[in-house]
Protein backbone atom coordinates (compact mmCIF):
# COMPACT_ATOMS: atom_id res chain seq x y z
CA UNK A 1 0.00 0.00 0.00
CA UNK A 2 1.69 3.44 0.91
CA UNK A 3 3.60 4.93 3.58
CA UNK A 4 5.54 2.09 5.37
CA UNK A 5 9.31 2.49 4.57
CA UNK A 6 11.71 -1.00 4.69
CA UNK A 7 14.89 -1.17 6.36
CA UNK A 8 16.63 -4.59 5.42
CA UNK A 9 19.23 -6.11 7.47
CA UNK A 10 22.25 -7.55 5.49
CA UNK A 11 22.22 -10.62 7.53
CA UNK A 12 20.11 -12.56 5.26
CA UNK A 13 22.60 -15.68 4.69
CA UNK A 14 20.84 -18.12 7.08
CA UNK A 15 18.83 -20.32 4.77
CA UNK A 16 14.47 -20.06 5.69
CA UNK A 17 12.87 -22.91 7.02
CA UNK A 18 11.26 -25.21 4.28
CA UNK A 19 7.73 -24.90 4.56
CA UNK A 20 4.52 -27.05 2.81
CA UNK A 21 2.99 -24.77 -0.01
CA UNK A 22 -0.16 -23.14 0.63
CA UNK A 23 -3.45 -24.68 -0.85
CA UNK A 24 -3.67 -20.74 -2.59
CA UNK A 25 -0.49 -20.45 -4.28
CA UNK A 26 -1.37 -22.45 -7.69
CA UNK A 27 -1.62 -19.01 -10.53
CA UNK A 28 -3.43 -21.50 -12.33
CA UNK A 29 -1.29 -20.33 -15.46
CA UNK A 30 -2.65 -22.11 -19.03
CA UNK A 31 0.20 -23.27 -21.66
CA UNK A 32 2.87 -23.82 -19.48
CA UNK A 33 3.37 -20.02 -19.10
CA UNK A 34 4.97 -18.55 -16.10
CA UNK A 35 4.85 -14.27 -15.76
CA UNK A 36 2.49 -12.12 -14.57
CA UNK A 37 2.08 -8.20 -15.60
CA UNK A 38 0.61 -5.49 -13.22
CA UNK A 39 -0.75 -3.21 -16.10
CA UNK A 40 -1.30 -0.44 -13.27
CA UNK A 41 -4.80 1.66 -13.55
CA UNK A 42 -5.64 0.42 -16.87
CA UNK A 43 -9.54 0.35 -17.96
CA UNK A 44 -10.91 -3.04 -18.15
CA UNK A 45 -11.53 -2.76 -22.45
CA UNK A 46 -7.88 -1.77 -22.87
CA UNK A 47 -6.73 -4.85 -20.71
CA UNK A 48 -9.43 -7.02 -22.86
CA UNK A 49 -8.03 -6.02 -25.77
CA UNK A 50 -4.28 -6.18 -24.63
CA UNK A 51 -4.51 -9.77 -23.64
CA UNK A 52 -6.02 -10.88 -27.21
CA UNK A 53 -3.57 -8.48 -29.16
CA UNK A 54 -0.03 -8.79 -27.33
CA UNK A 55 -0.24 -11.13 -23.78
CA UNK A 56 -1.68 -14.35 -25.25
CA UNK A 57 0.54 -13.92 -28.31
CA UNK A 58 3.59 -13.21 -26.60
CA UNK A 59 3.67 -16.07 -23.69
CA UNK A 60 2.00 -13.50 -20.17
CA UNK A 61 0.25 -16.11 -17.91
CA UNK A 62 -1.36 -13.23 -16.22
CA UNK A 63 -2.83 -9.93 -15.50
CA UNK A 64 -2.63 -7.94 -11.89
CA UNK A 65 -5.54 -5.13 -12.18
CA UNK A 66 -5.87 -2.23 -9.80
CA UNK A 67 -8.40 -2.18 -7.40
CA UNK A 68 -11.97 -2.64 -9.04
CA UNK A 69 -14.19 -1.42 -6.75
CA UNK A 70 -16.16 1.40 -5.81
CA UNK A 71 -13.42 3.60 -4.21
CA UNK A 72 -13.31 7.68 -2.99
CA UNK A 73 -13.18 10.48 -5.15
CA UNK A 74 -10.19 12.42 -4.26
CA UNK A 75 -9.10 15.75 -5.60
CA UNK A 76 -7.11 15.49 -8.52
CA UNK A 77 -7.82 11.79 -8.47
CA UNK A 78 -4.33 10.63 -7.14
CA UNK A 79 -3.71 7.04 -7.83
CA UNK A 80 -4.20 5.72 -4.50
CA UNK A 81 -7.56 6.90 -4.19
CA UNK A 82 -8.28 3.42 -5.42
CA UNK A 83 -6.94 2.12 -2.17
CA UNK A 84 -9.78 3.70 0.00
CA UNK A 85 -12.61 1.95 -0.81
CA UNK A 86 -16.19 3.22 -0.52
CA UNK A 87 -18.03 -0.15 -1.94
CA UNK A 88 -17.77 -3.53 -3.15
CA UNK A 89 -19.67 -3.16 -6.17
CA UNK A 90 -17.66 -3.55 -9.27
CA UNK A 91 -17.29 0.10 -10.11
CA UNK A 92 -13.99 2.16 -10.40
CA UNK A 93 -12.54 4.45 -12.45
CA UNK A 94 -11.25 1.84 -15.10
CA UNK A 95 -14.80 0.72 -15.62
CA UNK A 96 -17.88 -0.86 -14.55
CA UNK A 97 -18.99 -4.37 -13.70
CA UNK A 98 -20.17 -5.28 -17.28
CA UNK A 99 -16.87 -4.42 -18.97
CA UNK A 100 -15.36 -5.50 -16.11
CA UNK A 101 -17.25 -9.42 -16.80
CA UNK A 102 -16.19 -8.84 -20.35
CA UNK A 103 -12.56 -8.80 -19.44
CA UNK A 104 -12.19 -11.45 -17.23
CA UNK A 105 -13.88 -13.72 -20.10
CA UNK A 106 -11.57 -12.15 -23.27
CA UNK A 107 -8.84 -12.99 -20.95
CA UNK A 108 -9.21 -16.49 -20.19
CA UNK A 109 -10.12 -17.03 -23.64
CA UNK A 110 -7.29 -16.01 -24.61
CA UNK A 111 -5.21 -18.03 -22.03
CA UNK A 112 -4.69 -14.91 -19.44
CA UNK A 113 -5.59 -15.62 -15.75
CA UNK A 114 -6.84 -11.53 -13.90
CA UNK A 115 -5.76 -11.30 -10.15
CA UNK A 116 -7.50 -8.63 -8.59
CA UNK A 117 -5.54 -6.08 -6.08
CA UNK A 118 -7.83 -6.35 -3.47
CA UNK A 119 -8.03 -3.81 -0.04
CA UNK A 120 -9.96 -5.53 3.26
CA UNK A 121 -7.36 -4.38 5.80
CA UNK A 122 -9.54 -0.95 5.51
CA UNK A 123 -11.75 1.52 4.06
CA UNK A 124 -11.50 5.27 3.51
CA UNK A 125 -9.46 7.84 5.59
CA UNK A 126 -11.42 10.52 8.23
CA UNK A 127 -12.95 12.60 4.70
CA UNK A 128 -16.60 12.44 3.82
CA UNK A 129 -17.71 12.63 0.49
CA UNK A 130 -19.22 10.32 -2.19
CA UNK A 131 -17.08 6.95 -3.94
CA UNK A 132 -16.55 7.11 -7.90
CA UNK A 133 -20.20 5.67 -8.18
CA UNK A 134 -22.06 8.08 -6.44
CA UNK A 135 -22.45 6.17 -3.13
CA UNK A 136 -22.23 8.48 0.14
CA UNK A 137 -19.43 7.70 2.95
CA UNK A 138 -18.51 9.29 6.28
CA UNK A 139 -15.09 8.40 7.15
CA UNK A 140 -14.88 10.74 10.29
CA UNK A 141 -18.24 8.91 11.50
CA UNK A 142 -17.42 5.56 9.57
CA UNK A 143 -20.52 5.43 8.16
CA UNK A 144 -20.35 3.07 4.74
CA UNK A 145 -23.95 2.41 3.65
CA UNK A 146 -22.83 1.26 0.55
CA UNK A 147 -21.95 -2.58 2.28
CA UNK A 148 -23.12 -1.47 4.66
CA UNK A 149 -20.61 -0.65 7.63
CA UNK A 150 -20.74 1.26 10.32
CA UNK A 151 -18.95 2.24 14.04
CA UNK A 152 -19.00 -1.37 15.19
CA UNK A 153 -17.37 -2.74 12.52
CA UNK A 154 -14.04 -1.19 12.97
CA UNK A 155 -11.29 -1.43 15.09
CA UNK A 156 -11.33 1.42 18.35
CA UNK A 157 -9.88 1.85 21.47
CA UNK A 158 -11.03 -1.29 22.91
CA UNK A 159 -8.32 -2.99 20.49
CA UNK A 160 -6.02 -0.40 19.57
CA UNK A 161 -3.48 0.74 22.23
CA UNK A 162 -2.43 4.29 20.63
CA UNK A 163 -3.93 7.69 21.52
CA UNK A 164 -4.53 8.48 18.09
CA UNK A 165 -5.90 5.04 16.71
CA UNK A 166 -2.99 5.62 14.08
CA UNK A 167 -0.05 3.13 13.92
CA UNK A 168 3.08 3.91 15.90
CA UNK A 169 5.26 1.36 16.00
CA UNK A 170 4.61 -1.04 12.70
CA UNK A 171 6.71 -4.13 14.27
CA UNK A 172 4.66 -4.30 16.88
CA UNK A 173 1.70 -6.80 16.11
CA UNK A 174 -0.98 -5.28 17.72
CA UNK A 175 -0.85 -2.11 16.52
CA UNK A 176 0.04 -3.12 12.64
CA UNK A 177 -3.47 -5.11 12.90
CA UNK A 178 -5.41 -3.06 14.74
CA UNK A 179 -4.53 0.67 14.25
CA UNK A 180 -5.17 2.59 11.37
CA UNK A 181 -2.48 2.72 8.62
CA UNK A 182 -2.14 6.00 7.91
CA UNK A 183 -5.26 7.50 8.92
CA UNK A 184 -7.29 4.80 6.89
CA UNK A 185 -10.65 2.90 8.87
CA UNK A 186 -9.53 -0.43 10.23
CA UNK A 187 -11.90 -2.77 9.76
CA UNK A 188 -12.81 -5.54 12.82
CA UNK A 189 -12.38 -8.53 10.52
CA UNK A 190 -12.38 -10.64 14.10
CA UNK A 191 -16.49 -10.33 13.56
CA UNK A 192 -18.05 -12.87 11.40
CA UNK A 193 -20.61 -9.73 9.89
CA UNK A 194 -17.56 -7.97 8.55
CA UNK A 195 -15.92 -11.63 7.42
CA UNK A 196 -19.03 -12.46 5.34
CA UNK A 197 -19.30 -9.00 3.61
CA UNK A 198 -15.56 -9.59 2.17
CA UNK A 199 -16.39 -13.45 1.50
CA UNK A 200 -18.94 -12.03 -0.36
CA UNK A 201 -17.36 -9.80 -2.03
CA UNK A 202 -14.30 -12.09 -3.28
CA UNK A 203 -16.80 -14.65 -4.15
CA UNK A 204 -18.62 -12.40 -6.33
CA UNK A 205 -15.03 -12.34 -8.12
CA UNK A 206 -14.86 -16.05 -8.13
CA UNK A 207 -17.70 -16.33 -9.75
CA UNK A 208 -17.29 -14.04 -12.68
CA UNK A 209 -13.71 -15.73 -13.60
CA UNK A 210 -10.63 -14.19 -11.53
CA UNK A 211 -8.06 -16.80 -11.12
CA UNK A 212 -7.40 -15.06 -7.85
CA UNK A 213 -6.30 -12.14 -5.73
CA UNK A 214 -3.53 -9.58 -4.77
CA UNK A 215 -4.18 -8.82 -0.81
CA UNK A 216 -3.05 -5.35 0.09
CA UNK A 217 -1.91 -4.36 3.46
CA UNK A 218 -1.98 -8.13 4.29
CA UNK A 219 1.14 -7.77 7.31
CA UNK A 220 -2.19 -5.34 8.80
CA UNK A 221 -4.77 -8.08 8.68
CA UNK A 222 -4.48 -10.90 11.44
CA UNK A 223 -3.93 -14.13 9.81
CA UNK A 224 -6.99 -16.11 11.54
CA UNK A 225 -9.14 -13.26 10.25
CA UNK A 226 -8.21 -13.69 7.00
CA UNK A 227 -8.31 -17.74 7.14
CA UNK A 228 -11.44 -17.33 8.63
CA UNK A 229 -12.35 -15.25 5.28
CA UNK A 230 -10.80 -18.16 3.29
CA UNK A 231 -13.52 -20.87 4.73
CA UNK A 232 -16.08 -18.89 3.22
CA UNK A 233 -14.89 -18.88 -0.32
CA UNK A 234 -15.86 -20.59 -2.92
CA UNK A 235 -13.71 -22.53 -5.78
CA UNK A 236 -13.52 -20.81 -8.57
CA UNK A 237 -15.50 -20.84 -11.94
CA UNK A 238 -15.63 -24.49 -13.89
CA UNK A 239 -16.04 -22.39 -17.19
CA UNK A 240 -12.33 -21.84 -16.77
CA UNK A 241 -10.64 -23.54 -14.16
CA UNK A 242 -10.98 -27.21 -13.31
CA UNK A 243 -13.52 -28.41 -10.16
CA UNK A 244 -12.51 -27.50 -6.57
CA UNK A 245 -9.69 -25.41 -7.96
CA UNK A 246 -8.79 -22.76 -4.74
CA UNK A 247 -8.33 -19.12 -6.33
CA UNK A 248 -4.83 -17.97 -6.24
CA UNK A 249 -3.85 -15.37 -3.25
CA UNK A 250 -0.65 -13.36 -3.09
CA UNK A 251 0.05 -11.35 0.10
CA UNK A 252 1.75 -8.07 0.63
CA UNK A 253 3.84 -8.57 3.75
CA UNK A 254 6.39 -5.67 4.40
CA UNK A 255 9.62 -7.58 6.90
CA UNK A 256 9.25 -6.08 9.89
CA UNK A 257 13.01 -5.07 11.70
CA UNK A 258 12.70 -7.66 14.43
CA UNK A 259 10.76 -10.02 12.92
CA UNK A 260 7.91 -9.65 15.58
CA UNK A 261 5.58 -10.18 12.12
CA UNK A 262 6.25 -13.76 10.54
CA UNK A 263 6.38 -13.75 7.04
CA UNK A 264 5.79 -17.50 7.64
CA UNK A 265 2.10 -16.60 8.86
CA UNK A 266 1.15 -15.33 5.83
CA UNK A 267 3.22 -18.58 3.28
CA UNK A 268 0.57 -20.82 5.09
CA UNK A 269 -2.01 -18.80 3.06
CA UNK A 270 -0.71 -18.26 -0.28
CA UNK A 271 2.36 -17.03 -1.94
CA UNK A 272 3.84 -13.82 -0.32
CA UNK A 273 5.22 -10.67 -2.31
CA UNK A 274 9.22 -11.31 -1.36
CA UNK A 275 10.57 -8.16 -0.15
CA UNK A 276 14.22 -9.45 0.31
CA UNK A 277 14.44 -10.25 -3.76
CA UNK A 278 14.13 -6.98 -4.96
CA UNK A 279 16.46 -5.36 -2.16
CA UNK A 280 19.06 -7.58 -2.72
CA UNK A 281 19.07 -7.90 -6.71
CA UNK A 282 18.70 -4.37 -6.93
CA UNK A 283 22.01 -4.11 -4.94
CA UNK A 284 23.24 -6.19 -7.36
CA UNK A 285 22.67 -4.35 -9.87
CA UNK A 286 24.19 -1.21 -9.07
CA UNK A 287 27.22 -2.51 -8.30
CA UNK A 288 26.68 -2.64 -4.41
CA UNK A 289 27.61 -6.66 -4.30
CA UNK A 290 28.74 -8.56 -6.82
CA UNK A 291 27.10 -10.58 -9.55
CA UNK A 292 28.82 -13.56 -8.67
CA UNK A 293 27.48 -14.16 -5.28
CA UNK A 294 23.94 -14.64 -7.13
CA UNK A 295 24.75 -18.32 -7.71
CA UNK A 296 22.51 -19.10 -5.24
CA UNK A 297 20.00 -16.42 -5.09
CA UNK A 298 16.97 -16.91 -3.37
CA UNK A 299 15.77 -19.04 -0.22
CA UNK A 300 19.90 -19.76 0.88
CA UNK A 301 19.62 -15.76 1.10
CA UNK A 302 16.91 -16.04 3.92
CA UNK A 303 13.92 -15.63 1.55
CA UNK A 304 11.19 -17.59 1.37
CA UNK A 305 11.14 -20.98 -0.39
CA UNK A 306 10.33 -21.18 -3.82
CA UNK A 307 6.83 -21.97 -4.12
CA UNK A 308 5.96 -19.46 -1.35
CA UNK A 309 7.44 -16.70 -3.40
CA UNK A 310 5.88 -13.68 -5.61
CA UNK A 311 9.06 -11.78 -6.84
CA UNK A 312 9.32 -8.01 -8.28
CA UNK A 313 11.75 -5.98 -9.73
CA UNK A 314 9.40 -3.13 -9.97
CA UNK A 315 5.80 -2.74 -8.16
CA UNK A 316 3.57 0.42 -8.33
CA UNK A 317 5.31 1.62 -4.76
CA UNK A 318 8.50 1.00 -5.20
CA UNK A 319 8.19 3.59 -7.97
CA UNK A 320 7.40 6.21 -5.64
CA UNK A 321 9.30 5.57 -2.74
CA UNK A 322 6.44 4.39 -0.76
CA UNK A 323 8.25 0.95 0.01
CA UNK A 324 12.31 0.80 -0.20
CA UNK A 325 14.06 3.56 -0.96
CA UNK A 326 14.23 6.01 -3.85
CA UNK A 327 17.98 5.55 -5.12
CA UNK A 328 18.34 1.87 -4.88
CA UNK A 329 14.62 1.06 -6.27
CA UNK A 330 15.18 0.14 -9.93
CA UNK A 331 12.34 1.52 -12.31
CA UNK A 332 11.57 2.49 -15.82
CA UNK A 333 13.56 5.48 -14.78
CA UNK A 334 16.68 4.49 -15.56
CA UNK A 335 15.49 1.76 -18.25
CA UNK A 336 19.22 -0.08 -18.78
CA UNK A 337 19.28 -0.96 -15.13
CA UNK A 338 15.42 -2.07 -15.04
CA UNK A 339 15.92 -4.23 -18.53
CA UNK A 340 19.32 -5.77 -17.28
CA UNK A 341 17.63 -6.90 -13.91
CA UNK A 342 14.49 -8.09 -15.28
CA UNK A 343 16.35 -10.15 -17.17
CA UNK A 344 18.15 -12.07 -14.43
CA UNK A 345 14.44 -12.19 -12.91
CA UNK A 346 13.00 -13.67 -15.80
CA UNK A 347 16.28 -16.54 -16.35
CA UNK A 348 16.52 -17.48 -12.41
CA UNK A 349 14.40 -20.14 -11.38
CA UNK A 350 12.83 -19.05 -8.20
CA UNK A 351 9.10 -18.01 -7.10
CA UNK A 352 6.30 -16.39 -9.69
CA UNK A 353 7.68 -13.24 -11.57
CA UNK A 354 5.64 -10.14 -11.90
CA UNK A 355 6.69 -7.50 -14.15
CA UNK A 356 5.23 -3.96 -13.61
CA UNK A 357 3.45 -1.87 -16.72
CA UNK A 358 3.64 1.69 -15.46
CA UNK A 359 2.33 4.77 -17.13
CA UNK A 360 4.47 8.33 -17.42
CA UNK A 361 4.90 10.86 -14.51
CA UNK A 362 7.46 13.69 -13.99
CA UNK A 363 9.47 12.70 -10.67
CA UNK A 364 10.55 16.08 -8.47
CA UNK A 365 12.28 14.96 -5.84
CA UNK A 366 13.58 16.74 -3.36
CA UNK A 367 15.13 15.55 -0.20
CA UNK A 368 14.90 11.92 -1.48
CA UNK A 369 11.03 12.14 -1.21
CA UNK A 370 9.25 12.39 -4.96
CA UNK A 371 6.21 15.43 -4.56
CA UNK A 372 5.00 14.27 -7.30
CA UNK A 373 3.76 10.59 -6.24
CA UNK A 374 0.23 11.25 -6.13
CA UNK A 375 0.00 11.47 -9.40
CA UNK A 376 -3.22 9.09 -10.93
CA UNK A 377 -3.22 7.67 -14.93
CA UNK A 378 -3.14 9.94 -18.06
CA UNK A 379 -6.28 11.04 -19.00
CA UNK A 380 -8.30 13.04 -21.42
CA UNK A 381 -9.95 15.96 -21.61
CA UNK A 382 -12.87 14.71 -19.66
CA UNK A 383 -10.85 13.85 -16.67
CA UNK A 384 -11.17 10.24 -17.89
CA UNK A 385 -8.54 7.70 -17.78
CA UNK A 386 -6.77 8.08 -21.73
CA UNK A 387 -7.22 4.89 -23.46
CA UNK A 388 -3.75 2.63 -24.34
CA UNK A 389 -2.71 3.01 -27.92
CA UNK A 390 0.08 0.31 -28.94
CA UNK A 391 2.12 1.54 -31.79
CA UNK A 392 3.38 -0.37 -34.83
CA UNK A 393 6.92 -1.15 -32.69
CA UNK A 394 4.84 -2.49 -30.02
CA UNK A 395 5.26 0.70 -28.07
CA UNK A 396 2.40 2.54 -26.15
CA UNK A 397 1.58 6.49 -26.75
CA UNK A 398 3.96 8.37 -25.05
CA UNK A 399 1.77 8.60 -21.92
CA UNK A 400 2.14 5.04 -21.19
CA UNK A 401 5.52 3.31 -20.14
CA UNK A 402 4.38 -0.08 -20.97
CA UNK A 403 7.23 -1.92 -20.28
CA UNK A 404 5.66 -5.36 -20.52
CA UNK A 405 5.95 -4.91 -24.37
CA UNK A 406 9.69 -3.72 -24.41
CA UNK A 407 11.18 -6.53 -26.73
CA UNK A 408 14.14 -7.06 -24.00
CA UNK A 409 10.90 -8.17 -21.56
CA UNK A 410 8.61 -10.16 -23.43
CA UNK A 411 11.23 -11.80 -24.91
CA UNK A 412 12.62 -12.73 -21.82
CA UNK A 413 9.00 -13.42 -20.82
CA UNK A 414 9.31 -16.67 -23.39
CA UNK A 415 13.00 -17.35 -22.38
CA UNK A 416 11.20 -18.75 -18.73
CA UNK A 417 8.36 -20.22 -20.36
CA UNK A 418 10.56 -22.08 -22.93
CA UNK A 419 12.76 -23.21 -19.61
CA UNK A 420 9.87 -24.11 -17.99
CA UNK A 421 11.40 -26.40 -14.58
CA UNK A 422 14.87 -26.75 -15.81
CA UNK A 423 17.67 -26.57 -13.34
CA UNK A 424 20.66 -24.01 -13.33
CA UNK A 425 23.33 -25.46 -14.93
CA UNK A 426 27.07 -24.64 -16.58
CA UNK A 427 27.57 -21.60 -14.17
CA UNK A 428 29.98 -19.43 -14.93
CA UNK A 429 31.82 -16.20 -13.34
CA UNK A 430 34.91 -13.42 -13.94
CA UNK A 431 34.77 -13.46 -9.79
CA UNK A 432 33.26 -10.03 -10.13
CA UNK A 433 29.90 -8.45 -12.18
CA UNK A 434 30.26 -11.08 -15.38
CA UNK A 435 28.15 -14.19 -15.06
CA UNK A 436 26.40 -16.92 -17.39
CA UNK A 437 24.23 -19.53 -16.98
CA UNK A 438 21.94 -22.31 -18.80
CA UNK A 439 18.60 -23.69 -17.64
CA UNK A 440 19.23 -27.49 -18.62
CA UNK A 441 19.56 -27.54 -22.02
CA UNK A 442 16.54 -25.32 -23.08
CA UNK A 443 18.32 -21.31 -22.87
CA UNK A 444 21.08 -19.69 -21.93
CA UNK A 445 21.77 -15.98 -20.66
CA UNK A 446 24.85 -14.17 -20.37
CA UNK A 447 25.39 -10.67 -18.41
CA UNK A 448 28.34 -8.14 -18.18
CA UNK A 449 28.18 -4.97 -15.87
CA UNK A 450 31.60 -4.63 -15.43
CA UNK A 451 32.19 -1.62 -15.94
CA UNK A 452 34.18 -0.57 -19.04
CA UNK A 453 35.39 -4.22 -19.35
CA UNK A 454 34.23 -5.93 -22.70
CA UNK A 455 32.89 -10.01 -22.04
CA UNK A 456 34.46 -12.05 -24.77
CA UNK A 457 34.41 -15.63 -23.66
CA UNK A 458 33.89 -19.41 -25.18
CA UNK A 459 31.66 -20.55 -22.70
CA UNK A 460 29.84 -24.07 -22.26
CA UNK A 461 25.73 -23.00 -23.11
CA UNK A 462 24.60 -26.70 -22.71
CA UNK A 463 22.30 -25.89 -25.79
CA UNK A 464 22.59 -28.04 -29.02
CA UNK A 465 24.34 -27.14 -31.87
CA UNK A 466 23.07 -24.72 -34.21
CA UNK A 467 23.12 -21.26 -35.09
CA UNK A 468 20.88 -18.54 -32.67
CA UNK A 469 18.88 -15.44 -32.86
CA UNK A 470 20.12 -13.03 -29.89
CA UNK A 471 16.18 -12.61 -28.16
CA UNK A 472 17.63 -9.24 -26.59
CA UNK A 473 18.67 -7.78 -29.93
CA UNK A 474 16.36 -8.95 -32.12
CA UNK A 475 13.48 -11.35 -33.36
CA UNK A 476 13.28 -14.55 -35.21
CA UNK A 477 11.87 -13.24 -38.54
CA UNK A 478 10.96 -15.79 -41.50
CA UNK A 479 14.03 -18.02 -40.15
CA UNK A 480 16.64 -15.40 -40.08
CA UNK A 481 17.40 -13.25 -37.35
CA UNK A 482 16.78 -9.23 -36.82
CA UNK A 483 19.30 -8.69 -34.49
CA UNK A 484 22.68 -10.62 -33.49
CA UNK A 485 23.19 -13.98 -34.02
CA UNK A 486 25.19 -16.78 -32.07
CA UNK A 487 26.81 -19.87 -33.19
CA UNK A 488 26.62 -23.28 -31.13
CA UNK A 489 29.51 -25.93 -31.97
CA UNK A 490 29.10 -29.57 -31.70
CA UNK A 491 30.14 -29.63 -27.83
CA UNK A 492 27.77 -27.03 -26.69
CA UNK A 493 30.46 -23.94 -26.66
CA UNK A 494 29.82 -20.37 -28.09
CA UNK A 495 31.65 -17.18 -28.57
CA UNK A 496 30.31 -14.96 -26.20
CA UNK A 497 30.36 -11.19 -26.52
CA UNK A 498 29.13 -8.43 -24.52
CA UNK A 499 30.13 -4.87 -25.07
CA UNK A 500 31.72 -2.74 -22.34
CA UNK A 501 28.80 -0.29 -21.14
CA UNK A 502 26.33 -1.76 -23.76
CA UNK A 503 22.91 -0.64 -23.67
CA UNK A 504 22.00 -3.86 -23.39
CA UNK A 505 24.34 -5.74 -21.29
CA UNK A 506 23.09 -9.61 -21.64
CA UNK A 507 22.62 -12.12 -24.49
CA UNK A 508 20.11 -14.82 -24.54
CA UNK A 509 19.24 -17.19 -26.22
CA UNK A 510 16.87 -20.54 -26.48
CA UNK A 511 16.17 -23.55 -28.58
CA UNK A 512 12.92 -21.84 -29.79
CA UNK A 513 15.07 -19.10 -31.85
CA UNK A 514 17.40 -21.47 -33.49
CA UNK A 515 17.36 -21.17 -36.87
Amino acid sequence: MIVELIVFSLALTIPYQTLASSPYSDPHFQHNRKVITHLMQWKFVDIADECERFLGPYGYGGVQVSPVNEHASLDRHPWYELYQPVSYRIVSRSGTESQFRDMVHRCNKAGVRIYVDVVLNHMTGPQSGVGIDGTHYDGNSMQYPGIPFGPNDFHGHESCPTSNLDIQNYDDPTQARNCRLSGLRDLKQSADYVRTKQADFLNHLIDIGVAGFRFDASKHMWPGDLQAIYSKLHHLNEKYFPSNSNPFIYHEVIYSNNNAISISDYTKLGRSIEFHYYHELCNVIRGNNKLKWLHNFGQPWGMVPNDDALIMVDSHDLQRGHTGQLGLNINYFESRLLKVATAFMLAWPYGIPRVMSSYRWNQKIVNGKDENDWIGPPTDGSGSILSVKPNSDLTCNQEWICEHRWRQIYSMVQFRNTAGDEPVKNWWDNGDYQIAFSRGAKTFIAINLQNGQHLKQNLHTGLPSGNYCDLVTGNVNNGKCSGQMVHVDGSGHAMISIGANADDPFIALSVDARV
